[in-house]
């Protein structure tokens, strides 16, 4: 054993003894002595773990069996028994801080930090340099919010204690709190390179990477914890929620089964399995997750709150609404709720009382990027706004989320665009764009991937086509389809305003049942295509309220027009198109809701998206030359009564002047264009993209005059 290496092993076996672990610092020292029988220092601390220390003398700490007793009881939940014998036990030992700090972590457990802080202070009282106490002291006022203060003690605990992972890892957790990600990753790191199979420590890197807006690093990390730790219920149901924010909702709801497999009784699990059933476009089984998880925990208000935005898309805003109430009745300072209830306000066509439940969310949470960027969409900007000045000084703060500075970019670019300030819009947009994609992690290759499926299929579906003719094809489906913010919600609006005709608006439902025989994931028969017809036939029955026709939204319908014309041949498909330089621009400045328009958010994507798309149709166009119409928007806006009657004319309806007055129609719409839709038809705005030509770097050239 070298010098140095004799160095280590004093400094290990004086850290053991520190921490007694006495067992441990008799090692060190021996095996110092088995190579080197003479070394004082070894023999010396030897001899002194034989000695009795002061704070063991009989009659200040109970007898090691009865701490471990104590102990037991804590660890089997029976906190109430503790505290009896603690209180016992602290009059017969008052200067015992080992009981002290049993105590404190008694009381902590039963939410009574007050207490327990006050016993934590008097187990350092009598042993100030506890570093137990101080990381349980920690704990206790980070409970209180207190993270300052829990900083503080962690730091006290680590200079008596400087191997003290679990300190590390709690320091970690209070610096996560402030938004101070990085110094908490790296107090993680800390508490990993002394405790290497610390899968608690993971799992809260983890959580950090996930708030950092980083969902691929933070899974690499909750794998490790469940690695470790395979029964790790909590890593598994957020290594769901971090999935989920890359859009794979499939792999989301398999981890948050496996959290369930574990913890049965897991509220949290299932508030999250209906978040992403929702995002699949399936609302009605989402509600029935909410509904386990309130089962479970009955004054869960995320769970109401995430109810509300289940029922705020089934286009039921008087519900989504009262499900928000009863989440700010539990808790009123929810921010969130506030928020959610603002755009179910906006969609049913109320601004002003959208923009006071966005002030009230703002009131309560100053730095609530979302509330910000869904506030920017109500209101033009002026130079005196306060709120230009509160988003730009949280774009400064380098600590924010990457999902917080994406919604404040698109807010910015809003106001800048508001304020004339077009050069500032752009940069806003783009970094805006560029973050929005990251967080996706979207690469178009998996779009050009579904084109070539898509039409690799198209000639099997006409092997069974279904025949329609003698039976009830009622309602009658009405299909708009085209790219995002091309105008389907405003031709929607037109058709839906006629008395035969129900808005459904834009429905998962030719997705959710056909799209694995259209894109080629399992093969096509006639069974299939009939079981995929009568399933969508039968849900939009229960939407149609007795109408005739029913009108399915849904612009990327456009994929499955193959399918469609085989399964639902009495269907009417509406093709609008407009402007490809617009569309494509409108594409570029909307961050949406939608997590599945991930090449909407680069302007070279979206260009190539739109040419694969614009090749689609004219495929369609050879396949089907006279089953699908092809609405121009730009003529229903400048020539709009003859382009409505031939509309209403194609899809075999009475004409009613309704159809010309869609800024009347009354109906839920929950679209990006929700506000715009309310206003009578204007013709110009496809030429709102040339504002920026001088930006774009010629990225639009190729849809030009196309």
């Amino acid at each position: 054993m070298a010098k140095l290496s004799v160095e280590r092993t004093l400094r290990k076996a004086r850290s053991h003894k520190r921490n007694g672990q006495m067992e441990e610092a008799r090692k060190c020292y021996n095996s110092i002595l088995e190579l080197f029988p003479g070394n004082i220092r070894a023999k010396q601390g030897l001899a002194e773990l034989y000695q009795p220390k002061p704070d063991t003398i009989a009659g200040k700490n109970p007898s090691g069996e009865t701490l471990n007793q104590l102990i037991a009881l804590y660890n089997k939940g029976q906190i109430a028994t503790v505290i009896q014998e603690c209180d016992r036990l602290t009059k017969e030992f008052p200067q015992s801080f080992l009981l002290w700090n049993l105590v404190g972590a008694a009381n902590n457990a039963q939410g009574k930090s007050d207490e327990a802080i006050a016993a934590y202070n008097k187990a350092l009282l009598i042993k100030p340099d506890y570093a137990e106490a101080y990381n349980n002291k920690g704990v206790a006022l980070q409970t209180q919010g207190k993270s300052d203060a829990a900083i503080a003690a962690f730091n006290k605990a680590l200079l008596i204690k400087p191997d003290y992972a679990e300190a590390y890892n709690n320091k970690g957790i209070a610096l996560q709190t402030q938004g101070k990600y990085d110094e908490a990753i790296a107090a993680y790191n800390k508490a990993l390179l002394i405790k290497h199979d610390y899968a608690e420590a993971y799992y809260n890197m983890g959580n950090a990477l996930k708030d950092q807006g980083k969902p691929d690093e933070a899974i690499a990390a909750f794998n490790k914890a469940l690695i470790i730790k395979p029964d790790y219920a909590e890593a598994y149901n957020n290594k769901g929620v971090a999935l989920q924010t890359q859009g794979k909702s499939d792999e989301a709801i398999a981890a948050y089964n496996k959290a369930l497999l574990i913890k049965p009784d897991y509220a949290e699990a299932y508030n999250n399995m209906g978040n992403a059933l929702k995002d699949q476009g399936k609302p009605d089984e989402a509600i029935a997750a909410f509904n386990k998880a309130l089962i479970i925990k009955h004054d869960f208000a995320e769970a109401y709150n995430n109810m509300g935005n289940a029922l705020k898309d089934q286009g039921k805003p008087d519900e989504a609404i009262a499900a928000y109430n009863k989440t700010l009745l539990i808790k009123p300072d929810y921010a969130e709720a506030y928020n959610n209830m603002g755009n179910a306000l906006k969609d049913q066509g109320k601004p002003d009382e959208a923009i006071a439940a966005f002030n009230k969310a703002l009131l309560i949470k100053h730095d609530f990027a979302e509330a910000h960027y869904n506030l920017s969409s109500l209101k033009k900007y002026e130079h005196s706004d306060p709120q230009v000045v509160q988003m730009g000084r949280l774009y400064a703060d380098t600590n924010i989320s990457n999902e917080d500075r994406c919604y404040l970019c698109f807010a910015l670019a809003k106001s800048s665009e508001d304020l004339g300030n077009l050069a500032e819009a752009f940069r806003y947009f783009n970094e805006g764009n560029a973050l929005r994609k990251k967080n996706l992690a979207y690469n178009i290759a998996q779009d050009e991937e579904k084109y070539s499926k898509i039409k690799e299929t198209a000639n099997s579906f006409k092997t069974f086509s279904i025949s329609a003719s003698g039976e009830e094809n009622i309602p009658i489906p009405i299909l708009i389809v085209g790219m995002p913010r091309s105008g389907t919600t405003l031709v929607e609006q037109i058709i839906s305003n006629h008395s035969k005709v129900t808005a459904a608006g834009e429905l998962n439902f030719i997705k959710m049942f056909g799209s694995s025989l259209a894109e080629g994931k399992v093969e096509i028969s006639g069974i299939k295509l009939r079981t995929a017809r009568n399933q969508y036939l039968n849900e939009i029955k229960k939407l149609s309220a007795g109408r005739p026709f029913v009108t399915d939204k849904m612009p990327n319908n456009f994929f499955y027009i193959g399918l469609i014309r085989s399964a639902l041949p009495e269907a009417k498909i509406v093709h609008v198109k407009r402007s490809p330089a617009a569309t494509c621009w409108s594409n570029f400045k909307h961050r949406f809701v939608s997590k599945g328009l991930g090449y909407c958010y680069d302007l070279l994507d979206v260009v190539h998206y739109y040419q694969m798309y614009e090749d689609l149709m004219l495929f369609w166009d050879e396949h089907y030359p006279e089953n699908i119409y092809h609405l121009d928007y730009e003529q229903l806006t400048t020539d709009q009564e003859p382009a409505t009657q031939k509309l209403i004319q194609y899809l075999g309806i009475d004409w009613e002047d309704s159809c010309l007055f869609p800024e009347e129609n009354k109906r839920y719409v929950n679209t990006a264009s929700n506000l715009q839709v309310r206003k009578k038809v204007f013709k110009g705005s496809s030429e709102e993209w040339k504002r920026y030509e001088e930006f774009l770097d010629g990225a639009l050239d190729p849809l030009i005059n196309v």
